[in-house]
Order: C-alpha cells, then sequence, then structure tokens
C-alpha cells in the first residue's frame, strides 16, 4: 500500500466510473471488507497527497507575505493546479484493488 500515485501516473479515470460490485468482492468474498480495504487505500493516498502539496508549498512561504507576492507566484499557481487536476484518491484506491496492486491481510481470517 506504499505506492505513490503522484509519481507513478496512475491511469484511473478522472470521473466516476460505473462498477460492477460483483468485480470489487471477488477477492475478499465480501462487498463490506473490500471496501473497507479500498477507503483505508484511499486515505493514505489522500494523506501521501497532502503531505507531498504541502511540502512543495512550504518553499513559497515567507515570514512577510505580502498580498503582491502571493497573488504573482505562477509556480505556486501551477503546483496546486497539477494537483487540482489528479484522480481523486478514492479513484485510484478502487483501480488499484481492482489491479490487485494493494496488500492487505485480515486478522481475524488468519486465527
Amino acid at each position: 500500500m506504499n505506492s505513490n500515485p503522484i509519481n507513478n501516473k496512475p491511469a484511473t479515470a478522472s470521473s466516476t466510473v460505473t462498477r460492477d460490485l460483483r468485480e470489487l468482492d471477488v477477492e475478499t468474498g465480501n462487498i463490506y471488507e473490500s471496501l473497507v480495504i479500498m477507503s483505508k487505500r484511499a486515505n493514505q493516498i489522500s494523506n501521501n497527497i497532502k503531505e507531498e502539496l504541502h511540502q512543495k508549498l512550504s518553499e513559497f512561504a515567507s515570514a512577510n507575505d505580502n498580498l503582491e507576492e502571493v497573488f504573482e507566484n505562477r509556480e505556486q499557481i501551477e503546483i496546486s493546479k497539477y494537483y487540482e487536476k489528479l484522480p481523486k484518491p478514492s479513484l485510484v484506491a478502487v483501480q488499484e484493488f481492482l489491479d490487485g496492486k494493494v496488500y492487505y491481510r485480515n486478522p481475524t481470517k488468519e486465527a
């Protein structure tokens, strides 16, 4: 579950796609377990993206920002636009799950 969607350029649709529920529970045998796995992966992806964005934007922060500097910083705007155009973390997580790229385990089933 450690892949970074930013560097890997995921082949994920940028909008919502209708999914067949029977495809989602093939791996686990339980649709709810599959949804929990995908939602946890989506949270990981979201946190990774947020952390990376904050690191990039922190380079532009200064102690004495004035209003003109904020509006004139084109590079900062381009970075923000790039992150806005990325597919939603939930869409990436579903695609990774369906492609078998998500590692998960259920301790209750292992016992």
